[in-house]
């Protein structure tokens, strides 16, 4: 499985989110990922694909590109 459809899975499955609204170009906070949320699914993805994501710092402003970046970046390192 692509980091990207990780990440449009624990948004769908785990937040509520439509799966339509999962793409590249929209910002985390208008799939109403607040710090909380963006926290949660962080430890999430973390665990799913046993990498470190401790020091990334992402907010609502994001987009889910930035995110699947950021976590891909992280996963070939």
């Amino acid at each position: 499985m692509e980091i990207a459809e990780h990440v449009s899975t624990l948004l769908t499955q785990k937040f509520g989110v439509d799966a339509a609204a999962v793409r590249p170009e929209v910002p985390l906070r208008q799939l109403r990922m607040d710090s909380l949320a963006l926290e949660e699914l962080r430890l999430l993805i973390e665990d799913r694909l046993r990498i470190d994501l401790d020091d990334v710092e992402l907010t609502s402003r994001d987009t889910v590109g930035r995110l699947v970046a950021v976590v891909a970046d992280r996963a070939a390192a």
